[in-house]
């Protein structure tokens, strides 16, 4: 493929947004279209973004995604919309012949992920997970540890932290649906625990405190892995936390310790590492978007491919059927 790719961003809210900003930093990719709810919003970022198509050469904004589906010059969409929306959006596009990366989760249930990894294979197209964590540089720098023999974990100790009482976005605007703390928030921790240890999680546990009355989802959880040769996790989430917001990962290894603060990584003793040149970028979005985008190009599987993280998934199920008994 010699031409650009053209993509969608469908779900314009803070995620969405981010896509876009990495999508206009990628040579090889073509903002075509974009799509949400209103159609207001959908034409303001179109505007903003300068995006045209060959199709609709003024302002590619659209309310209806089977229109944007439609589109024959559109060969992949990005979707950022809520949750609830993931399984139908993604297979709906892989059936209208588009590559897909869909925003983490990419559904709420175990029957919904494997249906999406089902479909990718009858259709052949590329369709990848939105878990961001294998592509940001303090990450990968870890798993170049990890791969070259250097570093083995023995234990990653991560705290997931917000301060979300009101149903809120990223961008501090409300939102129409309920984020989640086990399918959304743990499912990048499961997932990079699976990555990096390069193990089966064996034994999975969890725990989680009263949920919202109006919200409706539990507030607080803990959650402890253990892979099948010995490796642990222990994950804390919380909607509660006033205070430092964010992710925070410590790995624990045979030979130092590394701290994880979004793309900046310390060693045990708070010294800095350079992590600067790890890859082409220090944002883990768009260093995701461009392996998709490469991926599509190269006509081969991507990192974080929707069978790739399926056991991920398969996890996430065994702890919702352990919070719900």
């Amino acid at each position: 493929m010699s031409t650009p790719v053209n993509v969608a961003v469908v779900g314009l809210g803070a995620f969405g947004q981010k896509h876009l900003d990495a999508l206009a930093l990628i040579d090889d990719a073509n903002i075509h279209s974009v799509g949400h709810s209103r159609i207001g919003i959908a034409e303001e970022m179109a505007a903003k973004y300068g995006v045209t198509s060959a199709t609709a050469p003024t302002i590619a904004a659209f309310d209806d995604f089977a229109a944007l589906l439609a589109q024959p010059d559109l060969d992949a969409v990005i979707l950022a919309t809520p949750t609830h929306m993931h399984h139908d959006q993604t297979i709906q596009a892989l059936r209208a012949g588009k590559h897909v990366m869909v925003e983490i989760p990419m559904a709420d249930n175990l029957s919904g992920v494997q249906e999406i990894v089902d479909v990718q294979q009858e259709t052949g197209l590329i369709a990848m997970g939105g878990h961001t964590r294998r592509f940001n540089p303090s990450h990968q720098y870890v798993h170049h540890k990890i791969t070259a023999g250097e570093f083995n974990i023995q234990q990653m100790d991560v705290q997931t932290y917000f301060f979300r009482r009101t149903n809120m976005n990223a961008l501090g605007q409300p939102r129409s649906w309920a984020d989640h703390l086990l399918w959304h928030h743990a499912a990048h921790t499961v997932d990079l625990f699976q990555y990096q240890t390069g193990e089966k999680i064996v034994q999975a546990n969890a725990i989680q405190g009263p949920k919202h009355p109006e919200l409706g989802i539990a507030m607080d959880m803990s959650i402890q892995l253990r892979t099948e040769t010995g490796k642990i996790c222990t994950l804390s989430l919380s909607f509660n936390n006033d205070g430092p917001l964010g992710t925070f990962f410590r790995y624990i290894g045979d030979t130092g310790t590394y701290i994880a603060r979004y793309d900046d990584l310390f060693t045990g003793k708070e010294e800095p590492i350079d992590v600067s040149k790890v890859d082409v970028s220090m944002n883990g979005i768009e260093l995701q978007d461009r392996e998709f985008v490469s991926a599509i190009r190269e006509n081969r599987e991507p990192n974080s491919s929707v069978a790739q993280v399926l056991p991920c998934y398969i996890v996430l199920d065994a702890l919702q059927q352990q919070l719900d008994y």
